[in-house]
């Protein structure tokens, strides 16, 4: 067998177990510092059921990871194999900062008590300063040029000046794309979690580390969470969990030099932000009219009587189409 093999397996179970763990200690207490998740008046009103849940449970997930790639990167020092570890640590820091952007919302959600929290524009710039903060270091500390692969080719694309705010806008966007799909019990850990499978198999077929470690660990702080998050949600993840893995998922894309294939694979949350769009948009050019029943999209599936166990299970096949198509181009 491959030796990726093992080491897809053994990062898989490290982050599910440490997962697992870190969400046992951590429940008990958020209950009883009543860290309940407001829940938004405007959303579905089934969802209105879901008040007094735990948020913050992103923090298990991320500890869960942040531990399994601690110790396989001390692995990789020990047999002097060090060479992705400065891709693996950036990748892992800047979903920390973003994550800790997602932390600073939630905090003040809890406080007010109310689904309030950051405004978007405060969000937003934060959002790009991390962002800038991570393209700076990936240019001094990684030697990342400024072209991107062209997907289902041997091509190159060289971008030059404009490659830094199209990347700003790549990660900020992809990132809040997976905030915006969080919205639904286990569907943008489901979701990240078919992710994480692609990225381990373009890892494992071509030779990427960085795919194949922080995908597997991915995977695994997913699948732990999921035992938490799946319907009926016992914790929600938060914008810190949600805002940590978007960032993650986008980062692979600029160290990798291959946002595009990335993109194409965060096919489901791409739909959920221009959901999100198009009903803004429509609403004001029809003056109050909507397009979707609710946005982002998930919430309209469910405004249509799809069940939360469909939207995800639906969701999570559309995941794998993209993943699957996104694969034959790498």
């Amino acid at each position: 067998m491959n030796p990726n093999f093992y080491t897809v397996l053994v990062i898989f179970l490290m982050a599910f177990a440490f997962t697992l763990i870190f969400e046992r200690i951590l429940l008990p207490i958020l209950k009883k510092h009543r860290a309940a998740q407001p829940i938004l008046e405007i959303g579905p009103r089934w969802h209105l059921s879901k008040a007094g849940t735990p948020t913050l449970g992103g923090l298990g997930f991320v500890a869960g990871i942040g531990l399994t790639l601690l110790i396989f990167g001390l692995y990789l020092v020990l047999n002097h194999k060090q060479g992705n570890i400065k891709s693996i640590a950036l990748v892992f820091v800047y979903g920390v900062l973003c994550g800790a952007i997602g932390f600073i919302d939630d905090y003040q959600k809890l406080v007010k008590r109310e689904n309030k929290g950051l405004t978007a524009t405060q969000k937003y710039v934060l959002q790009l300063i991390v962002s800038a903060l991570f393209l700076v270091l990936a240019k001094v500390w990684l030697g990342t040029g400024t072209a991107v692969i062209i997907p289902f080719s041997n091509r190159v694309l060289e971008l030059g000046i404009f490659y830094y705010p199209l990347s700003l806008l790549y990660l900020t966007g992809l990132v809040n794309a997976c905030n915006l799909t969080d919205g639904v019990d286990g569907l943008l850990s489901t979701t990240v979690g078919v992710l994480s499978i692609f990225f381990i198999a373009w890892g494992v077929l071509g030779g990427g580390e960085v795919q194949t470690a922080i995908g597997s660990a991915l995977l695994g702080g997913c699948c732990g969470f999921l035992c938490f998050n799946a319907h009926p949600a016992k914790v929600f993840m938060g914008d810190t969990g949600s805002l940590f893995l978007g960032a993650v998922v986008s980062a692979i894309g600029v160290v990798s030099a291959n946002p595009i294939i990335v993109l194409l694979a965060c096919g489901v949350f791409a739909l959920e932000a221009i959901s999100v769009i198009l009903q803004v948009v429509w609403f004001k050019v029809s003056k109050g009219k909507r397009l979707l029943r609710m946005a982002p999209l998930h919430h309209h599936f469910e405004k249509c009587g799809w069940s939360e166990w469909r939207v995800v299970a639906v969701f999570a096949f559309v995941s794998l189409a993209c993943a699957t198509v996104s694969l034959l181009g790498v």
